[in-house]
């Protein structure tokens, strides 16, 4: 090779080199943005889970459970011997709470129900509304006829806890079955379940939660204090305790 013939070949490399420098270093900002991209898309989509079921069908896109802060009390239809009540019927605190025995974070929360039942014993009375959201849980409004046929025979509440704890065998099967285990006259209650006997009262449910702002299910409130979804324990235990406070 002739010393003539070097600069040019010295050139040619630093210009390759440059070259793939710029290369990589255009490689290296679009992967960094790409990766900015991605990461800002699940921020903006990776909320908290939600913590109630919506009346949507299948194929929708996720809801986002309502903001839970209360907005002030709500004007509730008036509780009635033909309401369910579990508790002290003249406890100071109602909790009247729209449900539906196949949505899962209704079943969530029901346990959490049971326990202030037993801690709050005399303080707070326990009120079930209907809330079928019959386009995602076809087995919602056929529970609630077959625990409204349980009522007819004194064991609504020992119905609907059973309907709960063995949620995934929600089916005509299963409301037989337990109807039996109840003790219940089978006849009677087949009789009823059969006929739909309690359809307007499942929809006269419906309406007065529609009413009242409910959305999704559980929704409840503590003497009209609205509360969205499945709170934890901590937080519907210092709303009884705010609502004991007011009331005495």
């Amino acid at each position: 090779m002739t010393e003539e013939n070097m600069p040019v070949k010295k050139t040619f490399l630093q210009d390759l080199n440059r070259l793939q420098f710029a290369f990589g270093l255009t490689i290296g900002i679009a992967l960094l943005s790409l990766i900015g991209f991605f990461t800002l898309l699940f921020r903006n989509t990776g909320t908290a889970a939600p913590r109630t079921n919506t009346n949507t069908t299948a194929a929708a896109a996720p809801t986002v459970a309502p903001d839970t802060t209360p907005t002030g009390p709500v004007e509730l239809t008036a509780i009635t011997d033909d309401d369910h009540i579990r508790g002290d019927k003249n406890a100071p605190v109602t909790i009247v709470e729209f449900s539906d025995l196949q949505c899962p974070f209704c079943q969530s929360f029901h346990p959490t129900l049971q326990r202030l039942m037993d801690e709050y014993d005399g303080e707070i009375r326990w009120v079930y509304k209907h809330f079928p959201l019959d386009s995602i849980h076809p087995q919602a409004r056929p529970a609630a006829l077959a625990a409204e046929c349980a009522a007819e025979q004194e064991k609504f509440w020992e119905f609907i806890d059973a309907s709960f704890e063995n949620q995934s065998l929600l089916g005509d099967t299963f409301y037989a079955d337990t109807a039996k285990s109840l003790g219940l006259n089978t006849s009677k209650f087949n009789e009823c379940y059969s006929s739909r006997k309690y359809e307007d009262k499942i929809d006269a449910h419906y309406d007065e939660g529609t009413v009242a702002g409910v959305t999704g299910t559980p929704s409840s409130f503590v003497n009209g204090q609205p509360v969205s979804g499945a709170l934890p324990y901590a937080a519907v235990k210092s709303l009884i305790d705010t609502a004991l406070a007011d009331a005495s």
